[in-house]
């Protein structure tokens, strides 16, 4: 049984919660609100769950779980999250984020950013190319069937323990390489979001469609050559 930590419980972050617990891991949440407005959703995620402050939940959990807008990654604890894997599942929106003007040019990864913020810590990124509607009810038994989700990080010992995860979730993981890999389900490319929708034209209101390691990897190969092309 693993302790996760959360820091941020949006939609995904409560999404991979639900996950975990279903799994029989225990969950600790936290957002920038306060844990006294987490009542309801640790209510809903049952005794396996709890709400702290983020330093309690990065600091009390074997994993962690970065779940917040991209333009508040520095507020993110550095010293409690020494040497754990973090997952991180954040996207840039410059019209959320600000613009980040290393992001712009190509020069860094949304994942290598929280890397830097993090130097002692073994960041992977997971999660961020997935509408929180596809991830609660696409995991499945190992098999044929089963989809994949699309990992990075610089740590091979770190996506083996993700990988082990996602396992335990119902997902395959797909591994992209390290974190300056990690573009290639931001969005904007092919593998973020529609390759698990039925319809890929209105993806996060479609119906989810499974997408295994070969669908990742094509959309993965679409990301390449269409930066190629520019």
């Amino acid at each position: 049984m693993t302790t996760w930590g959360f820091i941020g419980s949006g939609n995904i972050g409560s999404t991979v919660a639900k996950l975990a617990v279903a799994a029989g891991h225990d969950v600790i949440m936290s957002n920038s609100r306060g844990p006294e407005t987490l009542g309801e959703l640790v209510a809903e995620l049952g005794p396996r769950a709890r709400a702290a402050d983020a330093r309690t939940a990065a600091a009390e959990g074997d994993v962690v779980v970065v779940t917040i807008p991209l333009g508040s990654y520095r507020e993110v604890p550095v010293a409690e999250l020494e040497g754990k894997v973090v997952m991180d599942t954040m996207n840039y929106y410059p019209q959320r984020d600000g613009v980040i003007p290393e992001l712009e040019d190509e020069s860094t990864t949304t994942s290598e950013l929280l890397q830097a913020h993090l130097p002692g810590s073994r960041v992977v990124k997971v999660f961020n190319n997935i509408a929180f509607v596809h991830l609660a009810t696409l995991g499945r038994p190992a098999g044929p069937d089963r989809s994949a989700l699309a990992i990075a990080g610089d740590d091979e010992a770190a996506k083996a323990d993700v990988t082990a995860l996602l396992d335990e979730l119902g997902y395959d993981a797909y591994d992209l390489g390290p974190l300056s890999e990690g573009w290639r389900t931001q969005r904007d490319t092919a593998a973020y979001g529609s390759i698990y929708a039925a319809d890929p034209a209105a993806w996060f209101q479609s119906p989810p469609k499974q997408a295994g390691t070969d669908d990742v990897a094509a959309a993965v190969a679409l990301a390449q050559r269409y930066r190629d092309m520019r």
